[in-house]
């Protein structure tokens, strides 16, 4: 039994969600890299560690992904809801600690905005990249 392919969106609808999902994911993701340049710079006990270590631990993998989501890759956007996943795990377990509950709701808060941002780019890009294409 053959399924007949569930058509796609139009170009009409699909270009201001590609501009909305992009917008957001971007924001999302430099609100992020904020609140780590933030908390670890003012607020972090770090007991004793350098925080440039720090930083460049918790920076680096944004840092691979920063040019592809600036460019709007769907490459890299997808790539961003693998990576996305460390930050949320690490809000969710500072969340716990009452010293750092804050930061991690934000934190957390902001790698889902991240993640749900870039699944629908990265959707929305490739159904666009189809119907641009000439597929129905």
């Amino acid at each position: 039994m053959a399924r007949t392919p569930k058509p796609l969106p139009s170009l009409e609808w699909l270009a201001p969600r590609l501009k909305v999902s992009r917008a957001l994911s971007l924001l999302a993701f430099f609100a992020l890299v904020a609140l780590l340049l933030i908390w670890n710079l003012a607020y972090a006990d770090l007991h004793g560690a350098r925080p440039w270590v720090v930083l460049v631990i918790q920076l680096l993998p944004l840092a691979l992904l920063a040019p592809g989501l600036l460019l709007g890759n769907a490459r890299a956007h997808a790539w961003a809801c693998f990576v996305i996943n460390i930050y949320f795990i690490q809000g969710v377990l500072a969340a716990i600690d009452p010293a750092r509950a804050l930061f991690g709701w934000l934190e957390a808060g902001l790698s889902l905005l991240l993640f749900a941002a870039a699944l629908l780019y990265t959707r929305w890009r490739f159904q666009y990249d189809r119907r641009r294409a000439g597929e129905n």
